[in-house]
Formats: C-alpha cells, structure tokens, sequence
C-alpha cells in the first residue's frame, strides 16, 4: 500500500535520510523506530508532502506521490497526527473533527465518519464544546487521532502517539489506536520508546541516523545486535493488551 524506496531527504545543507526503504502492506501495523534525531519525522513529513526528497520515490497505492502538495497526498487517503498533536487550539474538540470531513469531502457521509472517530474516542464526545487549552495533553493527542480518522484514511501516520504521556493515559490512547487497526487500517508508527510499541506490530523497522538499520519481524529484533545496543540494552517489554487482530 504504501513504499518508501531509497529516500535521499536534506533539510537545508544537512542530509537527514539517507536510502530510507520501507513498506506498509494493506491493514499493517508497522513501526519505525528510533532514538531522538534519527530521521522518523522527517520519514514522516517526506511521506506527507511537507518535504520533497532529493532522490528515491514514496509511492502510496502503487503511485508515486513524492512532489505532491500535503492536502493532495490527504485527499488520496493518507491521514497523518503529528507528534505535536497538531490541532487547531481555537476550535472546539468537535470543530477540529468536523474540518477533517471537509479536507476529504468524498466517501462515507460526514456524520458516520464523525460518529468512528467518537466511538475510538469517547471520552472526546463529553468534551466536544472544549477548546485546545482546556485539554491536557493526552485529550489533544486523542483528539489529533480521531480528526486523523474522521479524514476516512486507507492509512494513518501516527508520529509518537505516547510519547510525553502520562502513564495513566496511555492505555486508553492505546485501545483507541487498537480499535482503529480492527476496522482494517493500515497504520505507520513512528516511536523512539521501544517500550510504546504495540505487541500487534506485524513488522518493525529501526531507523539511526537517517538510515534503515533494521527490518522485520518484532521478534527477530531482540535478536539482532546492532537493534539491541541503539535501545540500550533494554529489556524485551511486554505489551499490556491482546492483539486486536487475533
């Protein structure tokens, strides 16, 4: 569904990708992992149009869509909730859903697909005359998934979901992320705590400086050195729930 192939990414003079391949198959959970600094963002801005790659192609659906303004690569079904959550601060929670439905007016009627992203989320429903300010930070990354999903995505790029979370938080960001893989999703997650990785991950790349070090299998990453000392040597976690596709 979705390939990165030999992406060459410069930000001004400083080369940030270098030859970054990667594919997301149809209703795939993929993680792209990495220390702070090491190319996921920008992995994820390239794909969504932000930057332009100096060299290599991204292809979504077997078409090419490096070049292609941000807004264009959305339309096509490619939705992304930036590290930084990303909402629009002085709009109310359920005014930043509504305008994913007008960014991709085509598809399913707007009020089923604003109704999805309530029942991922339904603690944004009780909130829904809120604005940024009056949410912690958790309720902002909340929000910032389900307006991604009210887009009606084939796809969508979470950058570091649960990072900066407080612990009691991220269980329920997680099963609003694992809801989403049942309804047959493709997700690309980019995460620098190997600990945040979903135990329904069904492929696992490791990114370090710019550069593709490690793909495939989570479990054969435990046994791969190179993957081993860029997370420290930290212990295999266990992940808290069952996965939503077994």
């Amino acid at each position: 569904m979705l390939t990165l192939a030999d992406l060459d990414v410069f930000i001004h003079t400083s080369h940030i990708l270098r030859r970054v391949s990667l594919e997301v198959g149809a209703r795939e959970v993929v993680c792209l992992v990495g220390r702070n600094g090491s190319g996921k963002t920008t992995t994820l801005r390239t794909i969504m149009g932000s930057l332009r790659p100096a060299a290599g192609r991204v292809e979504f659906r077997g078409k090419p869509i490096h070049g292609r303004r941000t807004h264009e690569i959305a339309r096509l079904g490619l939705g992304w909730a930036p590290e930084d959550s990303g909402i629009f601060p002085d709009l109310t929670v359920a005014e930043n859903i509504e305008i994913a439905t007008w960014t991709r007016p085509g598809g399913r009627p707007a009020a089923e697909r604003i109704d999805l992203a309530y029942s991922v989320f339904p603690v944004l429903h009780r909130y829904r005359a809120r604005k940024g300010p009056e949410m912690s930070g958790g309720e902002r990354k909340m929000l910032s998934i389900a307006r991604t999903l009210a887009l009606d995505p084939e796809m969508l790029l979470l950058d570091e979901p649960f990072e900066g979370l407080a612990p009691a938080i991220i269980p329920a960001v997680s099963a609003g992320v694992a809801a989403i893989t049942k309804l047959g999703r493709a997700i690309l997650i980019a995460e620098s705590n190997i600990h945040h990785v979903p135990e329904y991950t069904t492929r696992l790349y490791v990114i370090e400086r710019g550069e593709i070090v490690f793909g495939g299998p989570p479990d054969d990453a435990w046994r791969d050195a190179t993957v081993t000392r860029i997370i420290g040597g930290a212990p295999r976690p266990t992940p808290p729930s069952r996965s939503p596709l077994q």
